[in-house]
């Protein structure tokens, strides 16, 4: 099983997530767009796409032209049901290439924060079997909005728009591949390090129970 990982910065990578997919006998074929390697011009011979997080904004094609690229490839996986997964950037990748927007968020969210389901949240597959509320970390400034044939899955507090599904691509907001390595990394220079790190500590059984339910449920989509 292959999967397609678009990568926008080193450390950023699938996390739990891919260390998962491997274990159940898939295939990583990660493209390191920040390094200037190139999208496959089609999918062929792709099960599925992950999108991973980054600095950058959806919206800053004069930057980072491979933005752009990756937008018409995550509609074309769209268009033709290969299950996609956006983390983070990633999820708003998925709004912009399906027609949705990606604005400002209402409060720059950093560090750990509750997500809620909201009722389709519940009866989605890819939330089969977690709870209606999760605790997950967060790292991002701008928010998406799901097209009109979008599905919000999960609402935040300071933060409406936490989770979507657009067909057979879903997407997060929030962080659920981070591992404690990952996360010391990309809090090194804050000081909510220790805190950081402390909760992580506190919660890590259940994050990766949690974790490993959804990708379960990703996974049942990468077989169908």
């Amino acid at each position: 099983m292959n999967i397609l990982v678009i990568k926008h910065i080193d450390s950023e990578g699938p996390g739990t997530l891919g260390e998962f997919l491997q274990e159940h006998g898939a295939t990583l074929h990660v493209v390191n767009l920040h390094r200037g390697e190139s999208l496959p011009t089609n999918l062929e011979g792709f099960k599925g796409v992950i999108s991973m997080g980054g600095p950058m904004n959806v919206y800053e094609d004069d930057r980072y032209p491979f933005l752009a690229s990756e937008a018409r490839l995550l509609r074309q996986a769209m268009e033709t049901r290969i299950p996609v997964l956006g983390i983070c950037l990633g999820a708003q990748m998925i709004a912009r290439a399906s027609g949705g927007r990606v604005t400002k968020s209402p409060v720059e969210e950093i560090g750990w924060g509750a997500v809620s389901l909201t009722p389709e949240g519940r009866r989605d597959p890819i939330f089969r079997g977690t709870p209606g509320a999760l605790e997950a970390l967060q790292w991002h400034g701008d928010m998406f909005h799901p097209p009109s044939d979008g599905t919000l899955l999960a609402r935040g507090a300071d933060c409406p728009h936490q989770a979507l599904r657009v067909g057979s691509a879903v997407g997060f907001q929030f962080h659920v591949e981070a591992d404690r390595n990952m996360i010391a990394d990309w809090f090194a220079d804050s000081p909510d390090l220790e805190g950081i790190l402390s909760r992580y500590d506190e919660i890590e059984g259940q994050l990766r129970k949690e974790a490993e339910v959804i990708y379960t449920n990703f996974l049942d989509e990468l077989k169908r």
